[in-house]
């Protein structure tokens, strides 16, 4: 009986990344960006959680009754694509024509990524770029480039998530965990720490950022460089 409680914690856990995904999205309606990602960093810590944990209490087979991987599925879109496609649309980083391109490509393209069977690899890393536009639209909203390099930036990952260029998974992909969930975890701190200082330009925060997105971008790709055959 404890183990099929503890897997139910395990859903209801996950059940809470709909809260923040509301609160979120309650916070960009007011143009309240530092709030919405702070609610979006909470929702992508619980992620990072909550597999670990069901793979743990095997939630498949001790309560059955809910899917957590359709949960995750539904919960992963909102904090992870529509939310932040919204927050590139209104606050202005892309003017024009160009915003609507942007939401149009995001939220399209990720709804075919999020249903394709072949997203995952045998080493469970992600095939093409897993449509993590909350980690993008953050350092976005961080760095401020010209619109037309975070329309570029846009495009060109739009099309990698019909790629087979590999994306790491920086908790379940073993080879390199040892720098990779470090660099996560470092993500999470940069972030955290933009966000506090409402993403000020002369934040030491900023290459911290750059330096640990880089790696989680480029981790998988050089993986596949080096992988014997």
């Amino acid at each position: 009986m404890q183990i099929r409680l503890k897997a139910l914690s395990v859903h209801l856990l996950t059940a809470t990344g709909a809260v923040f995904s509301m609160l979120a999205m309650l916070a960009a309606a007011d143009g309240m960006w530092s709030l919405m990602f702070f609610w979006l960093i909470v929702a992508l810590v619980v992620d990072g959680v909550d597999g670990p944990l069901a793979r743990r209490y095997k939630v498949k087979e001790n309560w059955p009754l809910y899917d957590g991987v359709l949960m995750d599925l539904i919960i992963d879109f909102l904090t992870y694509v529509f939310i932040p496609a919204f927050a590139l649309f209104k606050s202005g980083l892309l003017p024009g024509w160009t915003g609507w391109f942007a939401i149009i490509a995001i939220t399209y393209g990720s709804i075919l990524y999020f249903s394709d069977a072949r997203m995952k690899t045998r080493d469970n890393s992600f095939a093409g770029f897993p449509a993590c536009w909350n980690m993008l639209v953050l350092v976005l909203f961080a760095l401020k480039p010209n619109f037309w390099l975070i329309l570029l930036i846009v495009t060109i990952l739009t099309v990698a998530m019909f790629t087979n260029v590999k994306f790491i998974h920086p908790v379940r992909t073993e080879r390199w965990r040892a720098i990779s969930l470090p660099m996560a975890a470092a993500w999470v701190a940069f972030a955290s720490w933009a966000i506090l200082v409402d993403f000020h330009p002369a934040s030491w925060a900023n290459w911290g950022l750059v330096i640990t997105s880089l790696w989680l971008m480029c981790a998988g790709a050089l993986q596949q460089l080096t992988e014997r055959r």
